[in-house]
């Protein structure tokens, strides 16, 4: 038995993880409506169920709302944020005011990297672009949970190398391939994330994802409603034909899916 828990704690803790993990419908009744956990966290589900269970006793739900900020440049970075659904972006702001997508994390991986590099805070700014649920750990028992768990430190290691090549391949593509290429990708890459095939977005912060004007955008999208790829209307997009963003999408969507696979599969 471990010594992090008593024993109810560690029965409710292990039927929390079942729920997570199996995607359960609750109901809220102070709310007319329920709402689901529909995925799990591929850098908590690479880990023994042992660890799992021990990770999750520091750890509390929480939702991600549309534009909700994580944390901002340069300010402490509290906790490390592991999305179960939704997705988050990583901005950069510049001089002028202009603010560019630079990553994005979703139920792959781990908000709050800079607290595996030692230090508090970064350059960035970390926004919920797409709504959904997370799990999050205070900074401070991040990192003891890093030092007390190699299994635990080498997947989130592995993550962050993949975070950095997706800033590598996300600078090039944004400087090499045209608009509509770089929208396939982006909307690809959400629709992995969030496991439903229509979310909110409007074009104004697609615009911003992409670092474009949003004109651009406007003509980027119409010509994918018109190709029936997907259905635009008020701040919603559904993905309508799959395979064809796939084949509409620049080559760094499966250059960005293989790498991903590969640095999860290696073995720890």
């Amino acid at each position: 038995m471990s010594k992090l828990v008593t024993r109810p704690a560690y029965a409710k803790l292990e039927h929390f993880l079942l729920e997570v993990y199996k995607g359960v419908r609750e109901t809220r009744m102070d709310q007319a409506r329920s709402f689901v956990v529909p995925g799990h966290n591929r850098i908590l589900s690479s880990v023994s169920r042992d660890l799992q269970i021990r990770l999750l006793s520091r750890m509390e739900k929480a939702s991600l709302s549309v534009r909700q900020i994580l944390y901002e440049p340069d300010e402490p970075i509290t906790h490390a944020w592991f999305p179960l659904s939704g997705v988050v972006s990583f901005l950069i702001g510049l001089k002028g005011g202009e603010r560019v997508e630079v990553a994005t994390v979703g139920s792959e991986g781990v908000a709050g990297i800079p607290l595996l590099l030692g230090a508090d805070r970064g350059p960035l700014r970390a926004v919920c672009q797409v709504a959904g649920q997370a799990l999050r750990m205070r900074g401070d028992a991040f990192r003891r949970s890093l030092d007390e768990h190699p299994e635990f430190a080498d997947i989130v290691r592995r993550y962050a190398q993949a975070m950095f090549d997706q800033v590598a391949q996300t600078t090039a593509c944004n400087r090499v391939h045209s608009v509509q290429q770089r929208m396939c990708r982006w909307l690809l890459m959400t629709h992995d994330r969030v496991g439903a095939s229509e979310f909110h977005l409007t074009q104004e912060f697609l615009a911003q994802m992409l670092g474009v004007r949003r004109p651009s955008v406007t003509v980027a999208a119409g010509h994918l409603q018109r190709s029936g790829l997907i259905r635009y209307q008020r701040g919603r997009i559904q993905i309508a034909d799959r395979a064809g963003l796939e084949a509409g999408a620049c080559e760094c969507y499966d250059s960005l899916r293989r790498e991903f696979d590969r640095l999860f599969s290696v073995a720890p």
